[in-house]
């Protein structure tokens, strides 16, 4: 099966400083990828680099084939979603943040009906009154998991979470653990959480901006 994600002998650097040197690494369609090291060790950056916000400074990052560059990259990212640790809903209401992104020529096409919102945050153990909450009251798990939903409506395809688990308890955790056993699902996850660690195919470890795989 061809790499959805491929790095061939990636470095990026910034102001003279090494972020990443020499990164080598694949992920199949529907593989699940667990990424460690300490911090500052490289992780956050191999997520930028794979989603143009930082350029590689010799290499080729690749998506299903296609080398990443300044006009392929917008393509790229509208089969991929990224999740941070603190995401940003960037509306007012739950609802609104959710629709946020079928404002937009591109996604216009694709915009849900309110069963759907109701049914992606019944999935992730959200309720359904969330919709009408304003988004300054919920908390950092709730977003996360909005973030996720917000993902799922897109119908993204490729995953790309910093410890979006890191707030969690242990019902929510489970849901997105069930989001993503999905086998049309490509993930590539930062995390401490040694729950990732049991449900990753794949586990590569960062250390000074080099990448070792592990499992």
């Amino acid at each position: 099966m061809p790499a959805v994600i491929r790095f061939d002998e990636v470095s990026v650097g910034v102001d003279g400083k090494n972020l990443l040197s020499r990164v080598s690494f694949s992920l199949r369609a529907g593989e699940k990828a667990l990424l460690g090291g300490k911090s500052g060790s490289g992780k956050s950056t191999v997520l930028k680099t794979l989603l143009g916000m930082r350029s590689p400074t010799a290499g080729v990052v690749y998506f299903n084939g296609q080398p990443l560059n300044p006009i392929t990259v917008q393509n790229i990212r509208r089969c991929i979603a990224y999740i941070g640790q603190e995401p940003v809903l960037g509306a007012d209401t739950v609802r609104n943040a959710l629709l946020l992104p079928f404002q937009f020529k591109a996604h216009r096409h694709l915009s849900p009906p309110d069963s759907r919102l109701k049914d992606v945050l019944q999935r992730l153990r959200l309720p359904v009154g969330l919709l009408s909450r304003d988004c300054a009251g919920i908390s950092g798990g709730e977003k996360q998991r909005l973030a996720l939903a917000r993902g799922l409506l897109l119908q993204k395809t490729v995953y790309l979470l910093d410890e979006v688990t890191s707030a969690l308890d242990a019902e929510s955790k489970q849901a997105v653990f069930e989001v993503f056993a999905d086998p049309q699902l490509t993930l590539l996850a930062v995390a401490h959480d040694p729950d990732w660690l049991e449900r990753s195919q794949t586990v590569f470890e960062m250390h000074a901006g080099q990448m070792t795989r592990t499992r």
